[in-house]
């Protein structure tokens, strides 16, 4: 009996170590997988270029919009240096100096089509003697495929070879070794294996473009392989970025579709292409963006119209399968974008929520949107300086809200202005004529007018039903 109860004493305490041990690998464990966590977060470039830091990325369940984030992507200010990557130049000569603008293009084979070649002759084509100065091209051929990307740069060379000599154009590749692993990657979304590593993929040609053109230029805009120029291009992006001098921004953006437009500041694209490649496997790239936009405190999107880009591409980079998305605020010569003098707005509409009045005359992508307005119903602009105008464009209604447009109404200019509470308004007006379908356009108002203009004012000549969007006012001065 003795023997019995010494044999369960031992076993107790055995089952007790068992239990100890249990607990303390479970505490161990739960230690090393917060510890990977913390590691995964601080990774630079080293991440990037060692395949044993997959177990590292596999483990971290961290949320884009998590407070945690927040702070660990502060740190990301300090990511100044630049991503240690060795590009293959397939196609280039020495920057001479250092230009305005980079605009970055990454590419890879197509199972149907290709536009690459269109893109960059539109990129020169839409651009002056004067702009060519100011511009240079990099060309990103992200493909593993050998035979395709020396296929490319023969066509590229025949093509564009005195812009490749003038240094306007520089085509790269970054190796396949410097990747991190494509595959076994997490399937948010739901999306298909395929899909994942293709977009997972996507991020990491981008980032090492940003990378390698992050001293280029004062300002860089990225664009797809499949995308069509308006006329002079830069001149109009230099004429906003002069408009929002003194004002913060981190992205502005020129088209409204996918990664096609956006524009940065150089000294952003170091920390752009980390983040990027921080977060490659988590979601697409333009997503990615948004939220890289927003960390920077900039809450808005700041979207210019017209658009001054175009997809073009009827085949998708992924499967080849079908892409037809076409920018409708796209205008093939948008180098003449509106002046839109300083002025006070004022409606005597019934303004919905906050689309004010003020937001009909920005040139950034809001609107005016009243109830249903009535008869003798006035939207007025009263300009500080008496100007003289060339064109005026006015468009209602949205492509989501066709029929929120000005069924009956006229535009009217006017002068000798006095002071209306709440706000100044003219004394005389002179129609110009009538809103057609929702749209007013009138060329050569100067040669029509013989004052110099104080007031424009939208008059609604019939009671509707309808709402009433005011999508944008657009002025040009002589």
């Amino acid at each position: 009996m003795f023997k019995f109860h010494q044999m369960k004493h031992i076993f107790e305490i055995l089952d007790k170590m068992r239990c100890l041990r249990k607990r303390s690998t479970v505490s161990f464990l739960g230690v090393l997988v917060i510890f990977l966590l913390f590691m995964n977060l601080y990774i630079e470039d080293s991440y990037v270029l060692e395949g044993d830091k997959q177990f590292i990325r596999e483990t971290s369940t961290h949320q884009l919009n998590s407070e945690r984030y927040v702070h660990t992507f502060k740190d990301l200010s300090n990511f100044s240096g630049a991503i240690n990557v060795t590009y293959r130049y397939l196609a280039s000569t020495p920057l001479q100096r250092k230009r305005f603008l980079t605009i970055g293009l990454s590419s890879v084979k197509r199972k149907k089509g290709n536009y690459l070649l269109e893109t960059i002759k539109s990129i020169f084509e839409q651009s002056s003697y004067e702009e060519l100065k100011e511009i240079s091209v990099v060309v990103h051929l992200a493909d593993f495929n050998s035979s395709w990307r020396e296929g490319m740069v023969q066509d590229i060379t025949q093509k564009f070879a005195h812009h490749i000599i003038a240094g306007r154009l520089i085509v790269i590749h970054a190796p396949e070794e410097y990747y991190p692993i494509l595959d076994g990657l997490k399937r948010n979304y739901n999306d298909p294996e395929d899909r994942v590593r293709f977009r997972s993929k996507q991020n990491v040609d981008y980032a090492f473009l940003l990378n390698f053109c992050a001293n280029t230029s004062d300002y860089y805009v990225m664009l797809e392989d499949d995308v069509r120029c308006s006329k002079n291009f830069l001149t109009a992006i230099k004429k906003v970025i002069t408009s929002l001098e003194g004002t913060y921004w981190v992205t502005l953006e020129f088209s409204k579709l996918g990664y096609i437009g956006k524009l940065y500041h150089s000294h952003d694209l170091p920390r752009l292409a980390h983040f990027l490649l921080m977060f490659y496997q988590e979601m697409p790239c333009d997503w990615l963006l948004t939220h890289f936009r927003g960390l920077l405190a900039q809450k808005n999107v700041i979207r210019f119209k017209p658009s001054l880009f175009q997809h073009m591409g009827y085949y998708s980079s992924y499967k080849g399968t079908e892409n037809k998305l076409k920018d409708d605020d796209f205008e093939e010569e948008s180098f003449d974008i509106p002046d839109n003098p300083p002025a006070t707005l004022y409606t005597n509409m019934n303004v919905f929520e906050n689309y004010e009045a003020s937001k009909a005359y920005s040139s950034v992508d809001e609107y005016f949107w009243g109830k249903p307005p009535s008869t003798g119903d006035v939207f007025v602009i009263v300009f500080e300086n008496p100007i003289i105008i060339k064109k005026i464009k006015v468009t209602t209604g949205t492509e989501d809200r066709q029929n929120d447009i000005l069924h009956h109404g006229a535009l009217d200019v006017g002068e000798n202005v006095i002071h209306f509470k709440p706000s100044r308004q003219c004394v005389t007006y002179v129609r110009l004529g009538e809103f057609k379908n929702g749209n007013f356009e009138m060329s050569d108002v100067n040669q029509k007018i013989p004052f110099d203009i104080h007031c424009m004012r939208i008059y609604v000549t019939k009671t509707q039903k309808e709402w009433l969007i005011i999508r944008s006012i657009s002025i040009w001065t002589s």
